[in-house]
């Protein structure tokens, strides 16, 4: 039998983690010819945009993955974030996993950007089903629900050996771990640069930036700057470097998280732990055409359920109730998670290829873009 020519179309490093139990499910799968392409890695000197290659790509293919640059040819395209380019790519089933889940609305932007592709988007929540369905952004594309493949090793209990994570960052396992995640746009990560560190001597601290924060082209290198500088100071914290690309395991030994609009708050969500959302000005937080940045007003986001703050000098008081939770609390992130979430049991990734193979054997090739 002809086996399946499927194509993972990276993009960046960072988008990988998406992917991971997925790749490992279908590179086990004989009846598919793996490929991978990383197209858009590049970071900023002087204004000026330099292909990078991650020192890990060699590890992967050491591994046994194979990279290609062209485009043609497949029969199956998994990419996480929508294509400039689709057509390109020609006849094939067109995959559309998320890269970040979160309330930003960058995907329903790029969405209407390409009007005339057509994407089998495949999602973690009713949330997300009704958001895309009432969208006028829906166009060509069909929504699935599936789950979320990205916390699959998670729910499986791959990173159950938090001891390994700790002695790898040189932290303390007795204490209980923060995790501060801010996105790169908008972002708090200016707003409480020091408070940050000042407020978490009791714990480990992770830093995990967001990778547009290392790489000068859509944030300023200062980003980094910031938090490489400061680190330095302070024993009880870790930066993790760039190519530390998947944040999966430090939601595993982390008891909180802190950030603004980052996907690790929505993730977080699915762990059953309580996160703390840092609260921007979203009526002011608009694209360059006036559109807002976030689909939904982070000061509103899972109200209730995470704590909810406005200055680094609260840091403190919000990791002790995010550890320590109150009923209501609880109960009310059980109802937000019903809500953006479906079937946490570790097996969105083969709801995702059996919906895939569904969508190839009865007609897939149809639904081209």
């Amino acid at each position: 039998m002809e086996r399946i020519k499927l194509l993972f179309r990276i993009g960046y490093v960072y988008h990988k983690a998406a992917f991971d139990p997925v790749i490992e499910l279908l590179l086990k799968n004989e009846k598919y010819d793996v490929w991978f392409s990383l197209d858009l890695e590049k970071k900023r000197r002087f204004f000026i945009d330099f292909p990078y290659r991650a020192p890990i790509i060699d590890e992967w293919e050491k591994l046994g993955y194979r990279f290609r640059t062209d485009t043609m040819g497949f029969d199956i395209v998994i990419t996480g974030d929508t294509i400039r380019n689709a057509k390109d790519y020609g006849k094939t089933l067109l995959c559309f996993l998320n890269h970040g889940t979160g309330i930003k609305n960058i995907l329903y932007r790029n969405l209407l950007k390409v009007p005339n592709d057509r994407y089998q988007i495949f999602v973690e929540g009713q949330h997300r089903v009704e958001s895309l369905m009432n969208s006028p952004s829906l166009g060509k594309n069909e929504v699935h629900l599936i789950g979320l493949p990205k916390l699959d090793f998670y729910f499986q209990g791959r990173f159950n050996d938090k001891e390994k994570i700790f002695r790898k960052w040189g932290l303390d396992p007795r204490k209980p771990t923060v995790l501060f995640a801010p996105t790169y746009k908008p972002t708090c990560l200016y707003s409480i640069k020091d408070d940050i560190f000042e407020q978490t001597k009791d714990y480990n601290l992770i830093i995990k930036l967001h990778p547009y924060s290392w790489m000068g082209k859509y944030a300023p290198h200062r980003q980094h700057r910031i938090y490489e500088k400061r680190v330095k100071k302070y024993p009880h914290s870790v930066l993790l470097p760039f190519d530390e690309y998947n944040i999966v395991p430090y939601y595993a030994i982390s008891d909180t998280c802190i950030s603004e609009a980052s996907s690790t708050v929505f993730d977080f969500l699915a762990l059953g732990k309580v996160g703390i959302i840092y609260d921007l000005p979203c009526d002011k937080l608009k694209h360059s055409d006036g559109q807002p940045l976030l689909e939904i007003d982070n000061r509103e986001f899972l109200k209730g359920a995470f704590v909810h703050i406005d200055s680094g000098k609260d840091i403190g008081k919000a990791i002790g109730l995010a550890l320590d939770p109150t009923d209501d609390m609880i109960r009310m992130a059980d109802s937000y998670r019903d809500k953006y979430f479906y079937m946490l049991d570790g097996k969105a990734s083969e709801r995702l290829v059996a919906k895939i193979e569904e969508l190839y054997y009865e007609g897939g090739h149809e639904n081209l873009p």
